[in-house]
């Protein structure tokens, strides 16, 4: 006999028809919340952009509001601004970089939609460098077919947009929370629902643990140069976002990809040099006067960074680890103008040389690499959404697919302003719909990597009594050495082996450093499994031991592989003005 199912009574049915009704009457009217954590060119677009749709949003950033990455950015912001240049040259340049692991159509938005995000920091009060025209000043940078860089104050590019986005963001409704530590995302069923910070920590002064809830949590945090023993970044990137990510289960990729900038000041603390000075024509020598770069590509001091870095790297490893020379002393006929020349086109760095006691137009400057910018991180969709529903991702701590394997010079602010957009967009349209969706990995059976990578033993592992204790120095020391700049099995198996050993040892954090050296431990482990798992040498990741797979093409292969119009030179392609700029490529 087939059971009869029980019918409810249609006023019982119609005050549940009710109640759904006011319930999703009440969803649409309450007012949706993100929390937006880091405060650099990404995360603050996210949440202008967010509130702008309505939204209310809490920023929270580990440090002061101004004290983000961005303001340390010199090279400037790339993008399709001039009459004579080609959205379809820029794309091809940001692929060529990539060794051709970008995600194509991430790249296409980025190029298509930089401009209008460039136009935006213009209206925001952005006063990028004009000629006496009043057309905006041409910068050529390495990797790039045309001379598309915009700058602000010669090197000051990162201040100025940091500047113009923090007091824009002061005077909108959202709410800052200064000396906010990222500790961990709040989860509900696999859902983030908000953050756990530790606030107000100073020097001597412990913080207090809060929680704050939301709907939506975008990761801003930046990157995590602090792995390795020379950098670039701020002490503040500690990998805090991709570690919380890591620790909630959403998905990462690509951490083996690590940027080193070529030239690091060699003198006092680390200071870069932007690669825009070699665009103006300065070359790398070695400590005997020879001019080194045109031994690793054809394209010299304006090949990819990654290839600079390595050229630099090896000659110094010829001259006992003692550094190469960066010589900007003939940039103009006689030393009083070259001099007038540097102060005025890069007075921040020229600042900073001269504070060492160094006079560039004199004499070269003494230069290394540095770790500088990764391009994997938290896996992301066109919209900043992660694997997670709750959780977005934008800026440096995302993989958003546009810089693949190797980042193309300015790019990277163009990037967070790309996407920071339209993750502040997705939330607001996400809020009305109520969906909250989430990233759909191409790899949904997703796990650790660096799980199998201590699982895999040999006799590169130290014996446990001869293994260095935990410490961040000896952390930074072990990647620079073995997960760095160039890499082989034997190094990353005894890195991934130490790492497996002090992450078995029970420590219990409590300050914000001793959970920025936990942050910076989890994502080591990532990283080198990562590495090891990618056997092929391309872009920023150079394994010495293996030659599997085919490494991209680059220098005059990648040129005689692109578009004609892409071949053109960048003097043929730029006003008269812009002639001495550009033939500087060419020395």
């Amino acid at each position: 006999m087939t059971a009869s199912r029980q019918t409810r009574p249609l006023s019982e049915r119609s005050e549940t028809r009710s109640l759904s009704e006011r319930s999703e009457t009440k969803r649409r009217n309450r007012t949706p919340h993100a929390v937006v954590v880091g405060s650099g060119i990404a995360g603050l677009t996210a949440a202008l952009h967010a509130v702008q749709h309505g939204c209310a949003v809490t920023l929270v950033t580990k440090d002061v509001l101004e004290h983000a990455n961005t303001r340390f950015a010199q090279g400037g912001i790339a993008g399709v601004m001039f009459a004579d240049d080609r959205v379809e040259d820029h794309i091809h340049d940001t692929l060529v970089a990539g060794g051709g692991l970008n995600d194509p159509e991430a790249v296409r938005v980025l190029v298509n939609e930089g401009p209008a995000r460039i136009q935006e920091l213009v209206d925001l009060g952005v006063a990028f460098d004009r000629s006496a025209d009043g057309a905006f000043h041409k910068g050529l940078e390495a990797a790039h077919s045309y001379p598309r860089i915009l700058h602000s104050g010669g090197d000051a590019t990162g201040t100025a947009i940091e500047r113009a986005l923090v007091a824009r963001l002061r005077a909108s409704a959202v709410r800052v929370v200064e000396h906010a530590f990222l500790v961990d995302l709040v989860l509900d069923n696999s859902r983030v629902t908000g953050v756990e910070l530790i606030v107000g920590e100073l020097p001597g002064v412990a913080g207090d643990r809060e929680t704050i809830l939301a709907d939506a949590v975008v990761l801003a945090t930046g990157g995590a140069g602090e792995l390795y023993a020379h950098t670039t970044n701020p002490p503040v990137a500690t990998g805090d976002g991709i570690a919380a990510a890591l620790r909630a289960g959403a998905h990462v990729s690509d951490l083996e990809f690590f940027q080193f900038h070529p030239t690091i000041i060699g003198v006092g603390d680390a200071f870069l040099v932007s690669e825009a000075v070699r665009g103006e024509g300065a070359i790398l020598v070695n400590e005997h006067g020879r001019r080194f770069a045109f031994d690793a590509h054809p394209d010299g001091e304006l090949a990819p960074r990654d290839v600079v870095a390595r050229a630099i790297a090896r000659e110094m490893e010829l001259q006992q680890g003692r550094p190469v020379f960066l010589d900007a002393t003939r940039l103009r006929p006689t030393v009083a103008e070259t001099s007038a020349f540097l102060a005025e086109r890069f007075p921040t760095i020229d600042a900073a040389v001269r504070a060492r006691g160094l006079d560039w137009a004199r004499e070269p400057v003494p230069v290394t690499p540095a770790a500088h910018y990764l391009m994997g991180g938290v896996t992301t969709d066109l919209d900043g959404r992660t694997s997670l529903p709750g959780l977005y991702a934008v800026g440096e701590v995302a993989r958003t697919g546009v810089h693949g394997a190797n980042r193309l010079a300015s790019n990277s602010l163009l990037e967070g302003a790309v996407f920071g957009a339209r993750a502040g967009d997705a939330i607001a349209a996400d809020a009305a719909s109520g969906a909250w969706p989430a990233h759909r990995s191409p790899n949904p059976a997703h796990r650790s990597l660096s799980e199998d990578a201590a699982g895999d033993r040999d006799e590169t592992q130290l014996p446990a009594d001869r293994a260095e204790p935990f410490s961040r120095a000896a952390l930074q020391r072990l990647m620079w050495e073995h997960a760095g700049l160039v890499r082989d099995e034997a190094g990353l198996r005894h890195v991934a082996s130490v790492l497996a050993r002090w992450s078995a040892q029970p420590r219990r954090p409590r300050t914000e450093a001793e959970h920025e050296d936990e942050n910076l431990l989890v994502v080591a482990r990532e990283l080198v499994a990562a590495a090891l798992a990618r056997r092929a040498s391309v872009g920023a990741h150079y394994r010495s031991d293996t030659g599997g797979g085919r490494t991209p093409p680059q220098g005059a292969e990648a040129a005689a592989q692109q578009p004609e119009s892409a071949r053109e030179t960048a003097l043929e392609r730029s006003s008269a003005g812009d002639a001495e700029l550009t033939e500087a490529r060419a020395c």
